[in-house]
């Protein structure tokens, strides 16, 4: 049994909505006519990233007739975007929006909101508050992190005790946006292979690729196996990437390495209380 996964390598332009939802729709027609089942965008793809006191103006309900019809046009295929989300006046979030057949199916929120180097999202945004597994079809679910989330090794834990078969991984990952020192092209390759192997479960992560105002996107969005293997990978250009994931492969890998049968959250939980 195989699931036909889909990455949106895309450039996005900042606070362009308009703009942003004609890619949207161009990418989902491409993918759909490839048979993907689940086609993942980068972080904010409906936005950008640097926003600043724009986050007001882009800003969306999950009921807005905008987001509601690129739903519309995710017939017949799951679609995962970023949005900015307005929960009331004044509280907003970085939020994942799950889309197919018309409807909003699920919406995750950031969890962990980066405020170091010189990344902001601590003063723009409200950080979320759950984590939950979305069904993809029948037979398919999957968890959503969205960047930074997946640099909290507690959240990655707390959200594959859900056993999910895929983890997917929306980003805005630039170069030198923590320090010279890190290298985020490097250390991303690191943190998902790890992910990806110690779970035993296929990534799907999405970056950018562009320059918006100073910083530059330096793309490498790819989908890995079960055991951190790499199914496909971009460069630093516009691009969609498709591949198949094996049930099978899943379950080999997690029978090889049984992190998540051993994973005893009762102790972890006392452990944690203890200190």
């Amino acid at each position: 049994m195989s699931l036909r996964a889909g990455v949106a390598q895309v450039a996005v332009t900042l606070g362009d909505i308009a703009a942003n939802l004609q890619k949207h729709e161009e990418y989902i027609t491409a993918a759909r006519d490839q048979g993907v089942e689940v086609l993942v965008f980068p972080e904010l793809s409906l936005t950008g990233y640097q926003l600043g006191r724009q986050v007001p103006e882009v800003a969306m309900q999950v009921a807005d007739p905008r987001l509601l019809a690129l739903a519309e046009k995710c017939q017949g295929i799951q679609v995962v975007c970023g949005f900015v989300e307005e929960a009331t006046p004044g509280e907003y979030y970085n939020s994942a929006a799950w889309l197919r057949d018309g409807e909003v199916t699920a919406v995750h929120r950031k969890l962990n909101l980066p405020t170091y180097g010189s990344l902001e999202e601590g003063k723009l945004y409200t950080p979320g508050s759950a984590l939950k597994t979305q069904e993809i079809n029948a037979n398919w679910s999957a968890l959503s992190l969205i960047c930074a989330d997946l640099w909290n090794p507690g959240l990655v834990y707390a959200g594959m005790l859900h056993k999910p078969e895929v983890l997917i991984a929306p980003i805005n990952s630039a170069e030198g946006v923590v320090s010279n020192e890190f290298s985020n092209p490097q250390n991303w390759q690191t943190n998902l292979s790890y992910m990806a192997m110690t779970y035993g479960t296929p990534v799907m992560m999405a970056n950018r690729c562009d320059t918006e105002l100073e910083a530059r996107f330096w793309g490498g969005s790819q989908i890995l196996g079960a055991r951190g293997e790499v199914l496909a990978r971009a460069g630093e250009d516009e691009v969609l990437l498709v591949a198949d994931i094996e049930r099978s492969d899943i379950a080999d890998a997690r029978f090889d390495l049984p992190t998540l049968r051993d994973a005893n959250p009762q102790l972890i939980s006392q452990l944690i209380a203890d200190t």
